[in-house]
């Protein structure tokens, strides 16, 4: 995100959504070690199976981690470019607008 663009709020509430989920973010805890197989991550997290693939799922939509098969398992790893993007929104977020804020208009009293 370069400084001064807008803010895509469609993108912004899909990646803090996926990381809204603890079973999510242990996850990715695990995969900062590297690629792991599906059957890995559901035994370390004790989840079901269409628990994780939900879960999974979800980081999967967001960009946050990719999978490939081989066999009859998925293997999943972290999108670092991904994370970045999740670090310059919440630098963003934290920093204020470089561009003058404008005066609000007031046409009355508020609140008494």
């Amino acid at each position: 995100m370069a400084t001064g663009t807008a803010l895509d709020l469609a993108r912004t509430a899909q990646l803090f959504h996926a990381l809204s989920d603890e079973t999510r973010l242990a996850a990715l805890d695990m995969l900062r070690d590297g690629e792991r197989c599906v059957c890995d991550l559901q035994e370390a997290l004790d989840a079901a199976q269409s628990r994780l693939s939900f879960h999974l799922k979800v980081l999967r939509e967001a960009g946050l981690v990719s999978d490939r098969k081989e066999g009859r398992w998925s293997y999943y790893r972290i999108n670092a470019e991904v994370l970045e993007e999740v670090h310059d929104l919440i630098r963003h977020l934290g920093t204020e607008a470089s561009a003058p804020k404008r005066a609000l208009k007031v046409f009355g009293r508020c609140c008494g």
